[in-house]
């Protein structure tokens, strides 16, 4: 098993705390961002972690090269289109690491590592998807529709009587599932618009597959950073505590 992380944006609706660094190296209390998911992905026996990076890509590649003692495995993949392109072309300059079992995280997505064992002990299938659950949802979140367990429909504009939760961002590929997922991206990224669509697109794709299934995390800690209040409300959420990431990762800049 390896991660998948998308690092390359710079967090524009964080301007300006995002004029000179990418989203991922905001700190988080004493930590970064990137710290805190690859710290979590460690704790979960995950020690093989390919970045994909694109704004201030070297920053991120020297804020990674301290993380190397570690003893995980932690290497990027830069992104040119990162200034032009959504998150679906990072996947897709990513898919030759799609060569076996892994985890793909969006570089805004925080959790505590109970988060993404649930959704490694999810049953096994081609993709599943984590998923959270609350009493309303608003126009930003990533809306999904199912039929059981299995994921039918994912977007922002679905309807509010359709929604039965929100992606939080982490998803797992087993078996065949990294391949086909790799395929599509291939696909939509031949065609006119694939610069323009998130990698949600290429999951639809395979929900009308019936590829894809769903782990609930509800009641587990877990956040989004896309605005200053979300920072506030991570450094809440996700205080400081001893890091498995060595000294001088913290101070790191």
């Amino acid at each position: 098993m390896k991660a998948l992380i998308l690092s390359a944006g710079q967090g524009s609706r964080l301007l300006p705390l995002t004029e000179d660094r990418p989203k991922c190296l905001l700190p988080i209390n004493s930590s970064r961002m990137i710290e805190l998911q690859i710290r979590a992905l460690i704790d979960c026996g995950i020690d093989e972690i390919a970045v994909v990076v694109g704004f201030r890509a070297a920053a991120v590649a020297h804020f990674l090269e301290e993380l190397d003692h570690t003893g995980a495995a932690i290497r990027t993949l830069f992104n040119p289109f990162f200034n032009v392109a959504d998150n679906l072309a990072s996947c897709w300059m990513a898919r030759g690491e799609m060569d076996r079992d892994f985890v793909l995280l969006n570089g805004d997505t925080l959790f505590e590592p109970a988060v993404l064992d649930r959704l490694l002990s999810a049953p096994a299938a081609p993709i599943t998807m984590a998923i959270d659950r609350k009493a309303a949802y608003d126009s930003d979140d990533m809306k999904v529709r199912l039929n059981g367990s299995r994921l039918v429909e994912v977007g922002k504009t679905l309807s509010s009587e359709l929604v039965d939760g929100e992606s939080i961002g982490m998803m797992r590929f087993l078996d065949e599932g990294p391949r086909r997922f790799a395929s599509v991206l291939d696909e939509i990224m031949h065609t006119p618009n694939g610069i323009s669509w998130w990698y949600l697109k290429a999951i639809g794709v395979l929900a009308d597959q019936a590829l894809v299934e769903t782990r609930s995390i509800e009641g587990l800690t877990w956040g989004e950073v896309d605005f200053r209040e979300d920072l506030e409300r991570a450094e809440t959420l996700f205080p400081d505590q001893p890091s498995v990431l060595g000294a001088a990762a913290g101070g790191a800049g």
